[in-house]
């Protein structure tokens, strides 16, 4: 059976990247496995009426394929997921991308140094596995009474029907996250009415953007340099947002007036704003962009109901205030299984599961490699999210500490990575030290960001994108055990495979 020098899960953003700084190291031995019919991850299923990205579209692409096309500082779902099939066309996949495969389970294999994956199809062998699964791909089904009794239309934003016919319908909206703040504001152009459940209010702040002009795409496309250097101001306007998202007072206190100075001005009854009022620190919850949502929300289009919705009994919606509300259709926009990440169950190395690894809230070293399964990489993991700018440079420092991580790899005779249980231990305290006085922590809020099993911040990075650039870079292989003597009758080893 043939071995493959690394096997990747997943086509999205952590997928591509991956694979483009693969080649760009001159290994093309790689196969990127990905369970649907196309690339794009989060931006191929989630096609909600108004998604888009609240990060600014030039700073939210990779580094090795620049975009000057882009019509829209914030850019529509749509057209990052056409960006997406381009990047995978550009970095010329063929054979190597397969469709249609998704991961069943995957064995460390000892004897043979080996990960081998079940795909229910052709089983795949590779001495590495980078799992780039996404951390927002499975829609989280709150445990609602009644739910399945509900007579109309119901699905996940994250799972959109479009052959519902919305005109004339009305439509109850759970939740007032990042989905909901996008999606309300076009359901209330649609439906007959919308009734909005919230259990907890966000901070919203002024989303700005525009349409970019033809002339500047064109400018943009034909000054390379030009784009770059608009690539680095966003950069670093998006590192100066992390003091106000982490608990800096003076900028917390900034950031705190200018999201209530946007409530104001947009919302005139005083009950109404007091509803949409935070009660937790600026930053404990993801800060939400948006120009739409408190009009609509204020209009004579929508209801906030200010509770949790706790019942379904057929077309009748209960909630926690007692309140009832009738509903033709019902969209739950309760975002994703985040903090336990679904493929972790799938995942079997030297003596357990990842999901029972990850037991207590996941932990890894470098938020990219985790004791007990050698030679495995995972992306968007542990602590490599960000609240405060692109997780896509994340994803692309983790790429590069795999391609380096993968030529200490090679030089050591049983090609095997083994994280020292110490290494990882030590990297988990650091991430708590850091984020023990945090927002996301002490800001009075439950976020996504935080495992409740812990109470561990398991999610987030605690710091900047530079400061992650500067821990991975600053990695010198001490992270792993020393090489231990190969197995004999262990798979021949060749160059990249």
């Amino acid at each position: 059976m043939r071995v493959v020098d690394v096997a990747i899960v997943g086509a999205g953003f952590a997928g591509l990247a991956m694979a483009g700084a693969l080649r760009r190291a001159g290994r093309d031995d790689v196969v990127l496995l990905e369970r649907a019919a196309d690339v794009g991850g989060t931006w191929r299923d989630n096609t909600y009426p108004g998604v888009a990205c609240d990060v600014p579209a030039h700073l939210y692409s990779l580094a090795a394929h620049p975009h000057p096309h882009w019509t829209r500082t914030f850019a529509p779902g749509g057209e990052i997921q056409q960006y997406l099939r381009g990047v995978a066309e550009r970095e010329d996949l063929g054979d190597r991308l397969r469709l249609r495969t998704p991961l069943l389970g995957a064995r460390w294999d000892a004897a043979g140094a080996v990960w081998r994956l079940d795909t229910g199809a052709e089983p795949v062998t590779a001495r590495s596995l980078v799992l780039a699964c996404g951390r927002l791909t499975e829609p989280h089904v709150p445990a609602i009474e009644g739910l399945e009794s509900f007579d109309g239309p119901l699905f996940h934003s994250a799972r959109w029907d479009h052959d519902v016919d919305l005109t004339g319908k009305r439509v109850a909206v759970v939740g007032t996250g990042a989905s909901a703040v996008q999606l309300v504001p076009e359901l209330a152009r649609r439906a007959a009415h919308v009734t909005l459940f919230q259990r907890t209010p966000a901070w919203i702040v002024p989303r700005g953007g525009e349409e970019i002009p033809r002339a500047e795409r064109e400018r943009l496309a034909a000054h390379p340099g030009d784009l770059a250097r608009l690539r680095a101001q966003l950069y670093t306007e998006g590192e100066q947002r992390f003091a106000s998202r982490s608990g800096d007072a003076t900028a917390s206190a900034a950031a705190r007036k200018v999201a209530l100075d946007h409530l104001h001005a947009q919302v005139t009854d005083p009950a109404l704003r007091e509803a949409l009022t935070p009660d937790y620190a600026f930053g404990c919850k993801r800060v939400l962009l948006s120009d739409a949502f408190y009009p609509a929300v204020a209009s004579d289009a929508v209801t906030l109901e200010p509770t949790a919705l706790v019942s379904v009994d057929g077309s009748v919606l209960t909630a926690a205030s007692g309140a009832h509300h009738d509903a033709d259709v019902l969209v739950l926009a309760t975002g994703f299984a985040a903090a336990q990440q679904p493929y972790a169950d799938l995942v079997h190395g030297e003596e357990d599961t990842l999901a029972a690894h990850w037991s207590d809230g996941m932990t890894s070293f470098g938020s990219t490699v985790v004791a007990g399964f050698p030679n495995l990489f995972v992306m968007n993991g542990p602590n490599a999210s960000l609240g405060h700018n692109s997780a896509v440079l994340m994803a692309e420092e983790q790429a590069a500490y795999v391609v380096r991580a993968l030529c200490e790899r090679d030089r050591r005779p049983d090609r095997v990575l083994r994280v020292r249980p110490e290494a990882e231990a030590a990297y988990t305290d650091e991430i708590a030290a850091a984020a023990a006085s945090t927002p996301w922590l002490t800001g009075g809020c439950r976020n996504w960001y935080v495992d409740e099993r812990s109470g561990r911040l398991t999610l987030l990075w605690p710091g900047t994108v530079q400061a992650f650039h500067e821990r991975l870079a600053g990695t010198d292989g001490s992270e792993f055990e020393p090489a231990r003597t190969p197995v004999t009758g262990s798979i021949p080893t060749h160059p990249h495979g």
